[in-house]
């Protein structure tokens, strides 16, 4: 649809995705580091750990500083009385339509990184598919959550 969506991640979305991912990239050059002593002790080729030092300094700089604000200015969802329509992908676009009389649950969860930054995610389930929207302020997910278990009949069992 041609629809234009104005919900968005939150903005602090992006600096929990830097945070993950230098957590990821510390855990890797550790990795890295214990891998050059054993390449030294044992008078090995240095070759291996010159490549994956490069392809780390590209996946550190693609995945750290690149992809978090492509990944937030690409996301976008809209929540419609009949139906909830998600939007994503920066190479590859996608746009989901969720028909509200198939959705069977909604959840909100967040980690330890999200909840640093009060964020959280946004799981709606239908029989198909779980969908996720990933990023939004903790009151705007419950909100959402409450919003769509409404419009899509679900009984609050949990809570």
């Amino acid at each position: 649809m041609n629809r234009e969506l104005t919900q968005k991640l939150h903005k602090d979305y992006i600096k929990a995705s830097k945070l993950t991912s230098y957590i990821s990239h510390g855990i890797f050059i550790l990795i890295i580091i214990a891998a050059l002593i054993v390449v030294l002790m044992n008078d090995w080729t240095m070759i291996p750990i010159y490549i994956s030092g490069a392809v780390w300094i590209l996946s550190f700089v693609i995945f750290t500083y690149v992809m978090p604000s492509y990944e937030y200015r690409s996301f976008s969802f809209e929540v419609f009385d009949e139906e909830l329509e998600i939007q994503s992908g920066i190479w590859f676009r996608s746009n989901v339509l969720i028909p509200m009389n198939r959705v069977q649950h909604v959840e909100v969860g967040s980690g330890p990184i999200m909840r640093k930054y009060k964020l959280a995610s946004l799981k709606v389930v239908t029989a198909a598919k779980q969908h996720e929207i990933s990023g939004l302020h903790q009151s705007n997910a419950e909100a959402l959550k409450l919003q769509i278990g409404e419009l899509a009949k679900v009984d609050e069992l949990h809570d």
